[in-house]
């Protein structure tokens, strides 16, 4: 306990301390850069949560370049508030809009708006900010109990350990994906391709290059990720022209009554543990937090008849499931270095590019970065508490704004930003391809996450398969006989044998509609 008090007092040192900055007219002036960049991460997050067809995973790959100027601390605690802010605007537009901003914010439709139509918008809006605001804490209490222990037992992982947690990763992220199982194994082996795609460290010898001297250094990261889901999402929402079904009613008090808190507490607290729970599975469990919850709620409920038609239960769980699985997702991130979802995996390629090995090391390492991320999860559920109740008018505003005047300048803001990287006109040619890309595999019913997670786990996964060949003399029974190892392969086996099983994979393809 004394250990855990003095790590967040590290923690939010990081957070709150004064960084000498060079101003131009003013010289090098102390200013608490960290806190601004917590702010910025969280008010950015919440306009892309309100704003539908963003999304959080295209607006951290369009940030990328920007956290350059930075240290790695403010950097990821930039990073990390846009995707919990996201959480919390999503509920925005989901509640007002009857458009989820996020697909964790789907459940949340069901009810919210149809409280926004009989005029309880404000209740709505309030319970989940309270309830987001809840989980959100709990969780980040969570990750720091369980940080130092989980990091001190992944310290006794070796490559052939590492190579099957990084495989069991992966099958989870194909058992969770949207659509065909085989369709996101096929997204996975095309990511992984695309990471062998360079110069091969130990051989010195090119790959896949074609003859390409731009591709000797291999596929940027920031390049495939702007491509894949900000250019490819800008064509998608252009080609979606979706009626925004903006509440006419006022949006009334955002405080919730006695007994409306009262009849949200429970769900509370039950989507906080649920969302908690399934947040840490590797391969996006955090989606699937709001949908368990939103079921459980309906088959506890007295009157099951009451969701669907305006339940704050059906927002009080869900909501607070979201926020927590969102605030759980970093703990593999943070102590294993496994990514168990696309925005985790932007989060590995920024810690990369800033110098930073992900996994275990990063506690013992870089002790002020991993508690000055935990710290500003708590400063940032207190920031989006305060952003998202008051600012409720604007955002209503902003979500009448056409999306045909929007995508120009978030595809200027691309080129620009990526241009910015390497001053090399191939990357701002690639990302245009990779959006294409993109958007094709959307049109085809292809889940592009699948492949991030690949093309970031592929280049580990290549380091670590060789070291433990290299440690075995070329024995491939060196993952059989270590017994954590071969533990995660049959772990994977069975979970990929079950997700194959036809009675599984009729209820996988379900579980994302509401009956």
């Amino acid at each position: 306990m004394g250990d855990l008090i003095a790590n967040l007092g590290l923690g939010f040192g990081t957070v709150f301390g004064l960084i000498p900055v060079d101003i131009p007219g003013l010289g090098v002036v102390p200013i608490p850069l960290n806190i601004l960049l917590c702010f910025v991460g969280c008010l950015v997050g919440t306009l892309v949560g309100v704003l539908p067809g963003v999304g959080p995973v295209a607006s951290i790959a369009m940030l990328l370049p920007i956290t350059f100027k930075f240290d790695p601390t403010g950097a990821l605690i930039m990073l990390a508030g846009i995707y919990y802010g996201a959480q919390y605007g999503g509920s925005t537009t989901a509640i007002l809009v009857n458009i989820p901003g996020e697909a964790t914010s789907v459940v949340t439709t069901l009810d919210g708006h149809q409280m926004a139509r009989r005029g309880r918008a404000g209740v709505a809006l309030g319970i989940a900010a309270i309830g987001s605001f809840f989980a959100g804490c709990v969780a980040t209490v969570f990750i720091a109990a369980v940080g130092a222990p989980l990091t001190r037992l992944a310290l006794i992982f070796g490559p052939a350990e590492y190579f099957s947690l990084m495989v069991m990763g992966l099958v989870f992220a194909v058992v969770l994906a949207r659509g065909s199982i085989l369709r996101a194994i096929a997204m996975i082996l095309v990511g992984i391709l695309f990471s062998t795609v360079g110069t091969d460290l130990e051989t010195g010898q090119e790959r896949m290059t074609f003859g390409m001297q731009f591709l000797s250094d291999g596929i940027d990261f920031a390049v495939l990720a702007m491509g894949l889901f900000g250019v490819a999402e800008i064509l998608r929402n252009l080609d979606h022209t979706e009626v925004r079904d903006v509440v006419k009613q006022a949006i009334g008090r955002l405080l919730p009554s006695m007994q409306d808190m009262k009849d949200s507490a429970k769900p509370i607290l039950r989507g906080t543990f649920i969302g908690g729970i399934l947040g840490i599975l590797p391969g996006n469990g955090a989606v699937l937090g709001p949908f368990a919850s939103y079921t459980i709620e309906k088959k506890l409920a007295k009157d099951p008849r009451r969701f669907g038609q305006g339940a704050i239960e059906g927002v009080a769980g869900p909501e607070s499931a979201n926020n927590a699985g969102a605030q759980t997702s970093f703990i593999p991130l943070l102590t294993l270095g496994i990514p168990p979802n696309a925005v985790m995996a932007l989060m590995v390629g920024a810690m990369t590019i800033h110098g930073i090995v992900p996994g275990p090391q990063v506690m013992t390492k870089n002790p002020s970065l991993f508690w000055g991320m935990i710290a500003s999860m708590w400063v940032g559920n207190l920031m989006l508490l305060i952003i998202n109740l008051p600012m409720i008018g604007l955002w209503v505003r902003l979500l009448k704004v056409p999306y045909r005047l929007m995508f120009p300048a978030i595809l200027m803001f691309c080129s620009i930003g990526i241009y910015s990287i390497n001053s090399l006109p191939t990357d701002v040619f690639f990302i245009g391809l990779f959006g294409l890309i993109g958007y094709a595999l959307i049109k085809f019913g292809f889940e592009p996450a699948p492949l991030l997670l690949g093309f970031v786990l592929g280049k580990l996964m290549e380091e670590n398969l060789r070291r433990a060949l290299i440690i075995s003399r070329g024995d491939m029974m060196t993952f059989i006989e270590r017994p954590v190892s071969a533990v995660l392969l049959v772990i994977a086996i069975v979970m990929l044998a079950l997700a194959l099983l036809p009675s599984i994979r009729k209820s996988r393809e379900e579980v994302f509609v509401d009956d």
